[in-house]
């Protein structure tokens, strides 16, 4: 494995959610009510940072889209624009498309089958039970495993898989953006409250921005023209 070299912003970064994850652990063990009602609350600062993070993601892909739509393929196209638009949904899905910002009331079904009442669906009930239980956390989780660990391996064994990835202009993540997901996941676990998952969703925003900014293939945001 090659030295890991960390980007300015990286650095900045990382220290910023070593801070918040070092807060977290600190009041979630001495004052969790502080932690659930201020700290992590819904509309807070990490409900909005992450939100804020998914939206610039999907802008930062959306602007490589249409600065080298002429030069690509059409898989890289259907590739990049298909991740960019799934940031963009979750960042709509983060705040409930704006909902609360507004006091956008929701309609009767949301109200009837949504377990906050929310214009969202990672909220939606099915059968009693909750979507975001299902896709948004056991399915996410598996391919996180896969795009954060396998992935990366196979890109570099295997040519195949390289040209196959770089094909759809799917960025590939540095072993840093590994490590840092690990050591989330670690630092979330010392906290009692299931109310951590809003700063391991941060956290998610964070990493994320930074592999698009800085990924192993940078190569795939190159004009080929």
């Amino acid at each position: 494995m090659k030295e890991i070299t960390l980007t300015r912003t990286e650095k900045i970064a990382y220290s910023f959610l070593l801070l918040v994850f070092g807060l977290g652990i600190y009041y979630s063990n001495t004052n969790l009510q502080y932690f659930d009602e201020v700290y992590t609350k819904e509309d807070g600062f990490a409900e909005y940072g992450t939100a804020f993070l998914l939206f610039c993601s999907s802008i930062l892909l959306f602007s490589r889209f249409f600065t080298l739509f002429k030069s690509k393929k059409a898989t890289w196209i259907l590739g990049v624009f298909l991740i960019a638009t799934i940031f963009l949904f979750g960042a709509g899905e983060e705040i409930s498309w704006g909902q609360r910002i507004f006091n956008v009331e929701s309609s009767e079904y949301f109200l009837e089958n949504n377990a906050q009442g929310e214009t969202n669906l990672h909220n939606m009930v099915v059968n009693g039970k909750k979507v975001n239980k299902i896709i948004f956390s056991q399915l996410l989780t598996l391919i996180l495993v896969i795009y954060l660990i396998i992935t990366p391996l196979l890109y570099r064994k295997f040519e195949a898989i390289k040209n196959l990835v770089n094909l759809f202009g799917v960025p590939i993540v540095q072993w840093q953006h590994t490590i840092a997901f690990l050591v989330s996941t670690g630092l979330v676990s010392f906290m009692p409250s299931n109310r951590k998952w809003e700063l391991y969703e941060l956290a998610f925003g964070v990493i994320f921005l930074l592999i698009f900014l800085n990924p192993f293939n940078k190569g795939i945001y190159k004009s080929n023209l």
